[in-house]
């Protein structure tokens, strides 16, 4: 159904159609405009609109104080040309969303005759019906609960090209002429196909590397961000993979031949990833994105990953694909990768934690050799997350005084003897509880706390020490401390021990410090001219593991130490005569022979038997350690040990 008509053929003049001031010319967009392609809530027009005069109103005429003013015929025309001239597609709707009159451009825009749209729904035409959102923004425009309506849709035209179009729904004021008010609102349709795809390319750009042409690192987040939103239902296998990649030693080609050629060979390795991640995909578009996320690091997402068989398949393809030789500017290089993979049920991981475990995967690649692929291990990853807790709180535990220390009798393998005990370092830890050194003294040395720990260790065991001389003075017993490597270089552990020495009066001949073999052997420099004052002072120094480290036997004559602990890798072939090695008793009977030939005294480790012990006595040990004579023990126990 058309228009009504007035008595002059033209709309009546209380409906002007195109008159609202909400209507905008062809591409123009106010702030606050809805994304592409998502509805806009109706935003209230604050722009006054003039409403309709009383029918006896004299045309032209001033109008009442605070009265409306009705255009006059002429008026109508005007508005009615410029309706039509209008380049902007326009509507009038009427208060059932049902086009009442529209003007050419909007005919063009839909492909349709203008008069052919009358009475048609324009919910219909613009599929402002898409979302339930947009629905009711454009309902309460026609009920008069809402003010303007703007939105973005995606159309179709005749050709099956798209067309994107910006539709803007304006009220219209309230009419009281012989129509009874129908006319509620003004459509307006502008298309922004050349916008759009303007924004799309530009888009493209922002991210896209330019280097590789491969997804950038925002690209990259952006969709991994959406594979896990949990808003957005999966139809595939709900899992996710993830393959962090990096060169190894890919700074070397930037170095040695310049940029331009390693932004060459990132270029042609992103090519050889994409390669292998299409094959993986088995044709499925979009399976797998292949991205760079800056510098030499590469990064491949596979939704809907079928299991850790997949990725590690991938990953290994990959591996092989840049081991291959790249030809470039006349040059053959070689390469090769370290990928970190995972793989986990999408549901309750998030991009970060994700990012985590591949990160700290890729490092376990590097640290395992490079040119691998590691997957990742919860049980490893607990236990990197546990020394990082350690190493985190390993300075604060050393004020804190969580630290104490065990003694271990070291026994005369002649007589049975007490001689001496070796001090052994135990964290009480408030969450984890009495750890042992092998879980914390590594840490310390990267950490650096070594130092501060080390000393407060060989204070508490010179103060025992003295303790227990001032309690068996007509036979003290020795204390054995280790030092490790770095306390050596990091700071001045002839002063300290100097220090400690005069501070708890201990006797320097009651102090053994023990290195381990790979510390001393080969030493130069400060360390070595550091065991010879110590030395010289009258403190003994212990070889530490002796026979698992360098071994260079023709060093060992000019290193100022007084005994060798043999490692108890070669005392455990002594615990079982069915099963023992005849080549480990001629190796420890020849060490024991040429320790002696050197003025030094033995030390077996980890004996735990009474045959064991009497063996290594044959051979000619002079003192044994280990679980056979007691395991390590608070200072009390010790002690009664003397008096007994």
């Amino acid at each position: 159904m058309g228009p009504p008509l007035g008595p002059s053929g033209e709309a009546p003049a209380e409906t002007p159609p195109g008159t609202s001031p909400g209507a905008l010319p062809a591409g123009a967009r106010s702030a606050g405009e809805t994304p592409a392609g998502a509805a806009a809530s109706p935003a209230p027009d604050s722009s006054p609109t003039p409403g309709p005069l009383p029918p006896d109103a004299t045309p032209g005429a001033p109008a009442a104080p605070g009265a409306p003013r009705t255009a006059t015929p002429a008026e109508q025309s005007d508005y009615r040309a410029a309706f039509n001239a209008a380049r902007l597609g326009m509507a009038v709707l009427d208060d059932d969303g049902a086009v009442v009159t529209a003007n050419p451009a909007l005919g063009a825009l839909l492909g349709a005759d203008p008069a052919r749209l009358a009475t048609e729904p324009a919910a219909d035409l613009l599929n402002l019906g898409h979302d339930a959102r947009t629905w009711a923004a454009y309902r309460d425009v026609l009920t008069g609960r809402g003010g303007r309506l703007r939105c973005t849709r995606r159309l179709k035209q005749q050709d099956g090209q798209p067309l994107w179009a910006e539709v803007t729904v304006d009220p219209l004021p309230e009419s009281g002429a012989a129509d009874g008010g129908r006319p509620r609102a003004l459509l307006s349709v502008a298309d922004i196909s050349d916008r759009r795809g303007l924004q799309a390319r530009l888009r493209k750009l922002r991210m896209h590397d330019p280097v590789t042409r491969l997804p950038n690192r925002a690209h990259f987040f952006e969709r991994l961000a959406a594979v896990l939103d949990p808003a957005e239902p999966s139809a595939g296998t709900g899992r996710i993979g993830l393959c962090y990649l990096d060169l190894d030693g890919f700074r070397a080609v930037n170095d040695t031949l310049g940029h331009r050629v390693g932004d060459r060979l990132l270029h042609a390795v992103g090519q050889r990833l994409a390669f292998c991640t299409d094959r993986a995909g088995y044709g499925r578009r979009g399976a797998h994105l292949v991205a760079r996320l800056g510098g030499d690091e590469f990064a491949v997402l596979v939704e809907d990953s079928t299991g850790t068989e997949q990725l590690s398949e991938l990953a290994e393809a990959m591996l092989h694909a840049l081991r291959q030789p790249f030809d470039l500017a006349g040059q053959r290089l070689s390469l090769s990768a370290s990928i970190g993979v995972v793989e986990r049920a999408a549901a309750g991981t998030t991009a970060t934690a994700l990012m985590q475990a591949a990160d700290t995967t890729l490092y376990w690649a590097k640290a395992d050799g490079k040119s691998r692929w590691t997957l990742f291990d919860p049980e490893r990853n607990a236990d990197r997350i546990n020394r990082q807790a350690l190493a985190s709180t390993l300075r604060p535990a050393i004020e804190r005084g969580e630290f104490t220390l065990e003694y271990q009798p070291l026994v005369s393998l002649d007589g049975g003897v007490l001689e001496g005990v070796e001090a052994l370092v135990r964290w009480r830890h408030p969450q984890f509880g009495t750890l042992g050194p092998n879980r914390f003294i590594t840490l310390a040395e990267e950490e650096g706390t070594i130092v501060e720990l080390g000393r407060w260790v060989l204070r508490s065991a010179c103060r025992q020490a003295r303790l227990w001389q001032l309690q068996r003075p007509h036979a003290p017993i020795f204390v054995s401390v280790n030092v490790a490597v770095r306390q050596m270089w990091d700071s001045d552990l002839v002063a300290d021990v100097a220090a400690i020495l005069a501070e708890t009066g201990l006797p320097p001949r009651l102090l053994q410090l023990e290195l381990t073999e790979s510390a001393v052997m080969g030493s130069a420099g400060r360390p070595l001219q550091a065991l010879q004052a110590l030395s010289e002072m009258g403190v003994s120094i212990a070889i530490d593991d002796f026979g698992t480290g360098y071994s260079n036997l023709a060093y060992l004559s000019r290193l100022p130490a007084s005994v060798l602990k043999l490692d108890g890798e070669f005392v455990r072939g002594f615990r079982d005569r069915a099963q023992a090695n005849p080549a480990d008793a001629t190796i420890v009977e020849a060490l024991v022979g040429l320790a002696h030939r050197l003025g030094l005294t033995v030390t077996a480790e980890c004996v735990e038997s009474a045959d064991q012990a009497e063996r290594l006595r044959r051979i000619g040990c002079d003192t044994g350690q280990g679980w056979y004579y007691a395991r390590p023990l608070h200072p009390e126990r010790v002690s009664s040990l003397l008096d007994g």
